[in-house]
This record gives structure tokens, sequence and C-alpha cells, in this order.
């Protein structure tokens, strides 16, 4: 398609093989079109940068300011987050597609994921509608909910106590991916880094698909609980290789344990992926530059965003609809970090019991 071609009903119709009628009621909502095929037109038709102004000209003059509130736990460093930057990437993309306005803010919680201090935006009743980035408890949720009588939308997040849409991933089958690519590679004992019994409801059903994978092969689990970050990436290296346990393999929660995995890895002296393989979650870009390039599972994070903004829209055109969330898809993306298991060599054995030996004193309580 040219730059300067403006896309049409015509186009999504090609694009999906549906005609153009089907396609033509599904953009507006009329009966009679399933819920599989309206929802696979809307992405051709926001992938192709369809001009959705004439279907959403009740949005336009309703829905004039959005937020976006990214959560922050207040014991991270500050900076940009690889994750929810392409998360708001995509927000700001459909905004500016359909004449919007965004105003972006991040709310810090404590370690009960209790906020710390309210954003100007939400205080100020400055907005029409609200995306939530990130895990906040159903509590923060209903307060603002109970407050303010705007529609909102949660990314990467789900309730299932309150009545809001949601964009989630499909973790259970993401992480699955993971751990049965390894297996394929010969790996039996799979350790896990980035979890802990408080972690955010998408880590614990990458766990969830973890264990059910090792379940079905008849597996034991190697579980480390730690933070998900560079940090516990870095402990759970140092208790899983310095112990009787040793694995050959860790599936990590997050690209940011991993990347701490494998420098702890390459400070015992290991290589990756000769002696350990590693495989992460969430295909943020640095997984592409780090030595060596890291496996990963890729999560449509700009879709995540955008598909948050057409879930408010589609609320505010229709406020009795049903309770909908959308669960987008994974791959697995395989590059540099995954080795297929061999023999063991007696020699480089020997040489991971020293360094076991070794390290032994770093050992965590």
């Amino acid at each position: 398609m040219s730059p300067a071609h403006t896309p049409t009903l015509r186009d999504i119709a090609n694009a999906t093989g549906l005609s153009l009628a089907t396609v033509s009621a599904a953009l507006n909502d009329k009966h009679g079109v399933a819920p599989q095929t309206r929802e696979r037109v809307l992405n051709v038709a926001l992938s192709i940068g369809y001009d959705f102004r004439k279907k959403t000209k009740r949005v336009e003059t309703e829905l004039k300011t959005i937020g976006l509130l990214i959560k922050h736990d207040l014991d991270m460093v500050r900076g940009a987050n690889p994750f929810y930057s392409q998360v708001q990437l995509g927000v700001t993309n459909f905004c500016q597609r359909h004449n919007i306005s965004l105003m972006v803010a991040s709310m810090d919680v404590d370690i009960s994921n209790h906020p710390i201090s309210w954003p100007a935006m939400i205080n100020q009743n400055r907005i029409d509608g609200l995306i939530l980035a990130g895990a906040f408890i159903d509590d923060t949720v209903e307060i603002i909910t109970r407050t303010y009588d705007f529609p909102i939308v949660l990314v990467d997040s789900y309730s299932s106590t309150l009545k809001c849409d949601s964009v989630v991933t499909d973790n259970v089958g993401g992480a699955k991916k993971a751990v049965e690519y390894l297996i394929k590679n010969g790996h039996e004992r799979i350790g896990l880094a980035g979890w802990n019994p408080l972690s955010p409801p998408s880590i614990q059903l990458r766990q969830q698909g973890y264990l059910q994978v090792l379940n079905a092969y008849g597996l034991r689990p190697f579980i480390v609980e730690t933070q998900l970050s560079r940090e516990g990436g870095q402990k759970a290296v140092t208790k899983l290789l310095t112990s009787n346990r040793q694995v050959t393999a860790l599936f990590c929660c997050n690209d940011e344990t991993a990347i701490g995995a494998i420098s702890a890895i390459r400070q015992l002296g290991l290589e990756v992926p000769r002696d350990i393989s590693v495989v992460g979650f969430d295909n943020i870009d640095l997984a592409a530059e780090i030595s060596p390039p890291l496996t990963t599972i890729h999560v449509q994070k700009t879709w995540m965003g955008a598909l948050g903004v057409q879930s408010l829209i589609e609320r505010v055109l229709h406020p009795d609809k049903p309770k909908t969330t959308i669960v987008l898809d994974t791959d697995l993306v395989i590059r540099e970090s995954v080795a297929r298991i061999a023999t063991p060599d007696p020699e480089k054995q020997r040489e991971v019991e020293l360094i076991q030996a070794r390290t032994q004193h770093n050992l965590l309580p």
C-alpha cells in the first residue's frame, strides 16, 4: 500500500477475505457478526491505519482526553521501563490517529501495591477515560471507579471482581512455549527465576505455565524465589548453580531477569549457551543486543496499548456491553542463548563441580 493511499473498507475486505457488507457491519457494530470476525476486522483496520473517525464521531465529542497511568514500584530504580514504554508507544500512536489527547503519569506503589499518591490528572478530573498499565490491586481500581465517572481499561492486568475491560498476554501459553523449546533441545533440569509468591498475576501465570509443562513431561521443577529484576536473575543463578541441584537451562519470567542471569553465569566462569541455556520473556529491545542474543517470548506490547484505547472507545460507544478481555498470543523468538544439550564431557563436568565448590559460601539463606 503506497504512503499516499488512504485505507478503505475494500482494503480490509481484501485482507480478511470477507465481504464489504460484513466488514461494514463489523466496524459499525451491527448485529449478526461473530465476535471473532469482528475482532479480526478491527485488528486489520488498526494495522493498516483505517480512519475510524466517521464510526467514532460520538467518541470525538465524549472522549477528548484519555490518561495512561503506569505503575511504578517504589523500590525499583526510576527510568524508562522497556516493557511499558512500548505499551505507551501503542497508546500514543492510536491517540494521534484519532485526534485524542493523551496524558501520561506514573503512580508510585508500596511493597503491598498500595498507591503512595494520586497523579494530578486523576485528582483534577482532567480525563475522559483511563488506561491502567500494570498490576494494580483491586482496591485501588475500585477507588477510582467509585470516585470518578469515566471508563477504565486494564492493560497487562485483569480483575475478576471489577467490571473493567482488559487487554492481557497469554502468559501461560507463552511460558509453555519457552519451556517446551528447552525440553525439545534435550534439557530436563530447568530452573525458574523471577518469581515469588507476591509476584503480579502475569508472573504467577508464567510460573503456572512452567509447572504445567514440567508436570506433563514428568520433570522436577527447580524454582528460586526472587524479584523480577536483573538482581533477581543473578541471585537465582547463585543458588541454582552452586548447589547440588545444578540445572542445564533457566527460564526467566522476564528479559531483565534473564539479562541478570547471563551476567551471573559469566561471572562464574561459565558460558551461555555452552554450559547453561537461558530463555526470557517479553522480547524487550535489549534482548536482541546482548551477548549472546536472548531467545525469548515476544509480547505484543504496542498492540496492547493500541487495543487498550480501542477498548475505551468501545466502552464509551457501548456502555452496557458485557465485560471484555482481549488475550494476545505470544511468539517464540529463537536467537542464540539456547543450545541443544549433549552428553556431558567428564572434564567439563569436573570444572563445573569445582566452580560449585568455590562458590558454596555465596549460597543465599
